[in-house]
């Protein structure tokens, strides 16, 4: 079904939930999954990691990659220019009036993403 999954992730524990389920959906499908958080330097490295590690002996191959671009833009780019099949992201941030004026990352993706999109209910 699927062979190249994208997860976006901040480092949050709510993001966990999303990164959770990719790993997930990439050993039920035989994909690859990669991690992506949108930042600079050590600290952005270091969010990657630590999720890469924490399914570390899930038996998915696992990459990872740090953007330096804001977040939703980052995930809908890299997802087209990677030929991804399945973005995946938390829906945090979806909810309460400030979608309305400034957006969501999860919202500006659903809207720009031309690859298969799971919004994974973490709140």
């Amino acid at each position: 079904m699927y062979k190249r999954i994208l997860v976006g992730t901040d480092g949050s524990t709510t993001a966990a939930k999303a990164v959770d389920r990719a790993v997930e959906l990439a050993k039920d499908s035989g994909a690859t999954l990669t991690i992506l958080t949108a930042g600079t330097g050590e600290a952005a490295k270091q969010v990657v990691d630590r999720e890469a590690a924490r399914h570390g002996d899930s038996g998915v191959k696992i990459d990872t990659r740090v953007d330096d671009r804001d977040a939703s833009t980052a995930l809908v780019e890299v997802a087209d220019e990677g030929d991804y099949d399945l973005l995946v992201v938390g829906n945090k941030g979806m909810t309460g009036a400030s979608r309305f004026f400034l957006g969501s990352v999860p919202n500006k993706v659903s809207h720009h993403v031309q690859r298969s999109l799971l919004i994974v209910r973490t709140t």
